[in-house]
C-alpha cells in the first residue's frame, strides 16, 4: 500500500474546528512549498484516516504512521531504533545545540539524569505560588484593556506569561531583568531556522550549500551574549540555589567528575527556555479562541471556577476540585497540539505493521493528523471538553493522544505543563471572559509549533463576581 502524505481544507472557524491543508494530494514542488510555509499544509484530507502513508521525495523516503500501535512502537516498543535525525538537527540544532530537545545517546541519558530533579511533582508544587503570582500580574495589567475595549494579542501574552514563569521557577528571580531580552532574541531565530529547507526534505547531502538568513544569525550571537552574562552573573553570586540553574552548574559527571561546560549549559538554558515556554504558551493561546467560539463550555468552566473558588487565588490543591479545566486544556491540545509533528529517522530496517521500514526512513508521527482520526474520535473537528472523561480516557488507545509526545523521550515538562496552564487558565478565566476581534483571521500556522499566523487579537471583558 503506497498512500501520499495527506490533511484538510481550510474553511473559517465555526462550531467545529477544521483542519487546514491541501484540498487534495500535492506534486513534489508543492508539497516542498507548503512544508516550508506550513507544515499543517501537507496534509490532505486522506492523511487523516488512514493507518500509514509513503512517500518519496527526492532521496529521502517518508512514512506517516497514523494508528496508535504503529506510534507505540516507534516512540515506545523499538524506540531505539529510532532517532529525532538530521531534520531536526538542522531546523533546532543551531538553536538549540545539543540541549535535551535535539542531543541524542549516552549525552541526552545524562543530560535528562541532569534535568529531571528539577520536574519531581515535590517540586513542582512548590512553585506554583509563583505561578499563579505571574498570572495574577497579568490579569492586573489587563485592566487597561479590559476597561478601554481595547483588542491585544492574546498569543503574544501568553508566551511573555510563560516565559517569566519559566525564568522566575527554573532559573530564579536574577534574571527576569533579561527575559524579555532573551525571548524577543529566541523569536527571531526561530523565524530564521524554524522550517525545513527543502534540500534536507529531498534528503540532499549535507556538503551542498544552504542558504542561511542573516538575521537569525545576529540573533544567534545576540542569545549567546545574554546566556554568557546570566552564567556570569550566577558564577559571581556564588549563590547555591536549589533551581534548575544551580543544578546544571552543580552537575560532575560520575566517572570523570567534571562539570558541563559553556557550551553543554547554553544548550540547556536555550532549550528549556524556548521549549518551556512556548508550548504551554500556544496551547493556552489555543485553549482563549475555543472558549470564545463556545460559550457553553466557557460558562460550564466559570461555574466550576466559581464553585470551587469563590473568587480567591487558586492554590495547588484546588486543581484536583476543577477537573473541568483539565478537560478543557486538554481537548484544546488535542485539536491544536503545539508540538504538532514528531520525526524520527530509522538506524535500521523494522517493520511497522504492514510496513517494511528501510534504514534512513524518515517516520513522521503527527499529534495533529492522530487526534483528528475520525477512527479514534468520533466527530473529531467538534471541541468537546467531555472526551476527557475518565471513562472516555480509560477507553481509548494510549497512542490516540500524545501531544507531549511518548516513550523515553517524552517531554521532561509535561507534567509542568499541564499544572502551569491550569492554574493560569484559572487565574485568568475567574476575572475576564475573551473574545476574538471582529474580522480577526484564525490560520494554524504549523512551524516548529502551531500557532495562529497571524497572532491572535482578542478582547478582555471584565467578569462579574461569580
Amino acid at each position: 500500500m503506497n498512500q501520499r502524505l495527506a490533511t484538510g481544507a481550510a474553511t473559517k472557524p465555526g462550531r467545529r474546528q477544521r483542519h487546514f491543508g491541501a484540498r487534495r494530494p500535492v506534486g513534489a514542488f508543492e508539497f516542498l512549498q507548503r512544508a516550508r510555509d506550513s507544515a499543517t499544509g501537507i496534509y490532505t484530507p486522506e492523511s487523516f484516516t488512514i493507518d500509514y502513508g509513503i512517500r518519496r521525495l527526492g532521496l529521502q523516503r517518508f512514512v506517516l504512521l497514523n494508528h496508535p500501535d504503529y506510534i507505540k512502537h516507534v516512540l515506545v516498543t523499538n524506540h531505539a531504533n529510532y532517532e529525532k535525525g538530521r531534520l531536526t538537527q538542522k531546523m533546532l540544532g543551531p538553536v538549540l545545540g545539543q540541549g535535551l530537545l535535539t542531543s541524542e545517546g549516552a549525552l541526552w541519558r545524562r543530560q535528562r539524569r541532569i534535568a529531571a530533579p528539577a520536574f519531581q511533582h515535590r517540586r513542582l508544587t512548590a512553585l506554583t505560588e509563583t505561578m499563579v503570582d505571574c498570572a495574577a500580574r497579568m490579569a492586573d495589567r489587563w485592566q487597561e484593556p479590559a476597561a478601554a475595549g481595547k483588542a491585544f494579542d492574546v498569543a503574544n501574552e501568553m508566551s511573555v506569561l510563560t516565559m517569566e514563569i519559566v525564568a522566575r521557577t527554573l532559573f530564579g528571580s536574577d534574571i527576569t531583568d533579561r527575559v524579555g531580552d532573551l525571548r524577543g532574541a529566541i523569536v527571531d531565530i526561530l523565524r530564521g531556522f524554524g522550517q525545513p529547507n527543502p534540500m534536507d526534505l529531498m534528503g540532499l547531502p549535507d556538503w551542498l550549500p544552504r542558504r542561511q538568513d542573516p538575521d537569525a544569525r545576529r540573533a544567534m550571537r545576540r542569545t549567546n551574549r545574554l546566556v554568557s552574562e546570566i552564567l556570569d552573573n550566577r558564577r559571581k553570586a556564588a549563590a547555591d540555589r536549589p533551581d534548575l540553574l544551580g543544578m546544571l552548574l552543580a552537575a560532575r559527571d560520575p566517572e570523570t567528575g567534571e562539570g558541563m561546560s559553556d557550551r553543554q549549559l547554553r544548550d540547556e538554558i536555550l532549550t528549556l527556555f524556548a521549549a518551556g515556554h512556548e508550548t504551554t504558551a500556544t496551547g493556552l493561546t489555543w485553549t482563549w479562541y475555543l472558549l470564545s467560539e463556545h460559550p457553553e463550555v466557557r460558562a460550564k468552566l466559570e461555574a466550576e471556577l466559581d464553585a470551587t473558588l469563590g473568587g480567591r487565588t487558586p492554590a495547588y490543591a484546588d486543581l484536583e476540585h476543577m477537573p473541568y479545566g483539565r478537560m478543557v486544556f486538554e481537548e484544546a491540545l488535542r485539536l491544536y497540539p503545539p508540538a504538532f509533528s514528531l520525526s524520527r529517522v530509522a538506524l535500521a530496517p523494522d517493520r511497522v505493521g504492514p510496513v517494511r521500514i528501510r534504514t534512513g526512513d524518515l517516520i513522521s508521527i503527527s499529534p495533529y493528523v492522530t487526534h483528528r482520526n475520525p477512527k479514534l474520535w468520533p466527530d473529531p473537528e467538534r471541541f468537546d471538553p467531555d472526551r476527557f472523561l475518565p471513562e472516555q480516557t480509560a477507553a481509548r488507545p494510549k497512542f490516540a493522544y500524545f501531544p507531549f509526545g511518548g516513550g523515553p523521550r517524552i517531554c521532561i515538562g509535561n507534567n509542568f505543563a499541564m499544572i502551569e496552564a491550569r492554574l493560569a487558565l484559572a487565574v485568568l478565566a475567574q476575572r475576564y471572559r475573551l473574545s476574538l476581534a471582529e474580522g480577526h483571521p484564525v490560520v494554524p500556522y504549523g512551524r516548529v509549533t502551531l500557532r495562529p499566523r497571524y497572532g491572535l487579537k482578542m478582547r478582555a471583558e471584565k467578569r462579574p463576581a461569580g
